[in-house]
């Protein structure tokens, strides 16, 4: 039987995107010289003038709702009723299949809130949940907190090109095994890769065949890079009883600071994350929850002009990092995220990334939050000040080639 203290050890939220800050430095990290520049902290994405600010209006429409007082501060457990209608007509539209704003979706204290409703709503402990491997770092972690058995499913991204790679027979095979969940994010986060129609496809005929209720994490999938089309897995011939999408208003928008989510999907599910959310949160912010009426509604050209930004950030930083030896790294196709696998070092992953932000001021997550096979990966969000990205990037060219194996 597991212990307390064993469960909560698993949760390990020291290598967490943030919390690097909190690890004690170590006499081999502070070994090599520090290299000056200024400090980039790849785990998050920087908001503010200089580099992504928030939505415009975001600020206004927070204050709208202070102003609203009690009648906002304390919505229903699903959010606002008025607001909830707005936000599921765009949903409806954007990924082509209908959503009821007062069965099918629920307003969350951002998409972790939304995927920690969704995982209690449809895992219970000794269940098999499949999950990709990389992903998202909190997936693998919920699921061993309920008591519920990971089933990784690999995702050659490396190897890919016009798909995410994921192995669908390996996927096929874990269904048959009596997986009752399967929890995957679409663009992938780390990677930044799209699942291809024939992938998404697949995954529909799979879960309806073997009656798998899948939860999918869509949080970049506004911010697409051009030559690939993104396919909504709900907007395929997937029984709708089997499917919650999340998204939010956050990394994209540079909204993460509220902390808004959504999920929206089959009722049942949607029905018991409100439950859930009742004992945990009780409701999004209330006041926050008015900033969702920027969502899908920015200035005209605003969305578009983001996206040229962050392609020619990835276009530099991909261009450096693939002049390094023996680095492998696939040029992401949405979001903010590159997820580089590094050449032979003579220092472990937890040592790089502490020795990196020591001496150069460059704070990234190791890839082993995402999958325990990782070891030789680090996760870079790249959406930051252009220079300051490109700068952090040299300077962690030079921590790789000062701990490059010999």
């Amino acid at each position: 039987m597991t212990t307390i203290e064993e469960k909560f050890k698993k949760l390990g939220t020291d290598n967490a995107p943030g919390q690097e800050v909190r690890q004690r430095a170590d006499d081999a990290a502070n070994a090599g010289a520090v290299i000056p520049g200024t400090p980039v902290d790849f785990s998050h994405g920087d908001v503010n003038e200089s580099a992504f600010a928030p939505t415009p209006g975001s600020l206004d429409a927070f204050v709208d709702g202070f102003k609203e007082g009690g009648a906002q501060a304390y919505t229903e457990y699903r959010g606002q009723a008025a607001i909830r209608e707005r936000v599921a007509g765009h949903l409806s539209k954007f990924t082509g299949a209908a959503v009821s704003a007062q069965d099918q979706l629920i307003v969350t204290p951002g998409t972790q809130g939304a995927l920690f409703l969704a995982i209690g709503a449809t895992v219970v402990p000794g269940d098999k949940v499949a999950i990709v491997a990389p992903d998202y770092f909190a997936n693998r972690k919920l699921v061993e907190f309920i008591g519920a058995e990971v089933v990784p499913v690999p995702m050659a991204y490396l190897g890919s090109r016009d798909k995410a790679g994921i192995d669908l027979d390996k996927l096929e095979s874990v269904f048959k095994q009596g997986i009752k969940t399967f929890l995957f994010s679409n663009p992938n986060n780390p990677a930044g890769v799209i699942y291809s129609k024939q992938e998404i496809d697949a995954i529909a005929s799979l879960a309806n065949r073997h009656g798998v209720t899948v939860i999918v994490d869509q949080l970049y999938s506004r911010l697409l890079y051009p030559g690939r089309d993104y396919t909504h897995l709900r907007a395929t011939d997937i029984n709708p009883k089997l499917v919650v999408t999340i998204m939010g208003p956050s990394k994209t928008e540079s909204l993460s600071g509220f902390r808004l989510g959504v999920a929206f999907g089959a009722e049942h599910l949607v029905e018991r994350m409100e439950k859930l959310q009742a004992i945990v949160s009780l409701r999004a912010p209330g006041y926050c929850q008015a900033v969702l009426n920027t969502w899908f509604n920015e200035p005209e050209g605003w969305m578009a002009d983001r996206i040229r930004k962050h392609q020619a950030i990835r276009d530099d930083l991909l261009s450096l990092l693939r002049d390094v030896q023996g680095l492998e790294v696939r040029a992401p196709e949405a979001g903010s995220y590159i997820f580089p696998r590094l050449p032979k070092l003579r220092i472990d992953l937890p040592q790089f990334t502490r020795t990196l932000r020591l001496q150069a001021g460059v704070t990234v997550t190791p890839g082993t939050e995402f999958s325990k096979d990782a070891t030789d990966s680090i996760r870079l969000n790249f959406s930051q000040n252009h220079q300051a990205a490109a700068d952090a990037i040299r300077r962690t060219i030079q921590i790789i080639e000062r701990n490059r194996a010999a």
